[in-house]
């Protein structure tokens, strides 16, 4: 059979084969429902999808031996523009830029906000509304045990660490939320978003920082330290403070109404993701 032939033979058979669209509609409808189906597990196989999304969505040049030549390494669940860390200890979760912290009234947020180290708050009947918001702080202290949290059957994992998630509910707000409790940081965290759907997106950008330290906050230390024979706040976070890998250095100036050694102010301020080892300036009444 000559080449005219065998190029006449193909194009008839080519005629005579039906070709469907892509299914793009039912592979949408598909990758929604996945994204809906929601589960109480956390793993690291999210940063493993999404490190393989980009490897496999660039383009592989090869040689002519067919063997691809190195690619350059992929930053593993970096955190996307126009968004910050927050955490505690090595756990942290990106928020947007432009969320303030603690954008509280009588405890309740008045507007999206990350919600960081929150002292003695006034009470009043405020409604919340439908205002999105990121809370961070230490886990629950176990009254029976002085100095330790109540202890959390982790039920997954994230980045490989253990860690508990379980959804709550607001009796005077339309939000979804959910909180996720890191036994080995000692940190709680709990969101609520205006759908499930951008919960799990606020969720996706929880992670673990090895390199980093979240700075503690000093406003609800005395049950954590109750029978350690630490009498003082001050004493108490710098305690925190070096519990964590960091380094405190105490500086004191009058503050009026404050008694002698009360914390009135720490710089960074907690929440803020620092290099471990990092100096921590605590500014005390003196």
């Amino acid at each position: 059979m000559n080449e005219a032939k065998l190029t006449e033979l193909l194009e008839q058979v080519g005629d005579r084969t039906a070709v469907s669209p892509p299914p793009i509609d039912a592979m949408r409808s598909g990758a929604t429902r996945r994204r809906r189906r929601r589960t109480a597990i956390w793993s690291a196989a999210g940063t493993a999808v999404a490190v393989a999304a980009v490897i496999g969505g660039s383009t592989v040049l090869t040689n002519n031996e067919t063997t691809p030549f190195p690619q350059p390494p992929v930053a593993a669940n970096p955190v996307p523009e126009g968004m910050r860390l927050v955490g505690l200890g090595h756990a942290a979760i990106a928020v947007p830029q432009d969320w303030p912290t603690n954008k509280l009234k009588c405890g309740t947020p008045t507007a999206a906000t990350v919600i960081v180290d929150v002292g003695p708050q006034a009470l009043c009947a405020l409604p919340r509304g439908n205002v999105e918001s990121i809370e961070i702080a230490r886990m629950p202290v176990n009254p029976e045990k002085p100095g330790s949290t109540i202890e959390v059957k982790p039920n997954g994992t994230i980045d490989g660490v253990p860690a508990y998630r379980e959804s709550v509910a607001l009796t005077d707000a339309p939000l979804c939320g959910e909180s996720v409790k890191i036994p080995s940081q000692k940190l709680w965290i709990t969101a609520y978003a205006k759908d499930c759907e951008a919960l799990d997106q606020m969720l996706d950008q929880f992670r673990i920082v090895d390199d980093q330290t979240g700075i503690p906050g000093f406003q609800n230390l005395e049950l954590e330290f109750l029978g350690q024979g630490l009498e003082t706040p001050q004493a108490m976070y710098e305690a925190s403070l070096k519990a964590y890998g960091l380094v405190p250095t105490v500086v004191s100036k009058p503050a009026a109404g404050a008694p002698k050694g009360a914390v009135i102010e720490v710089s960074p301020v907690p929440g803020t993701m620092v290099p471990n080892g990092s100096t921590v300036t605590v500014t005390v009444a003196g």
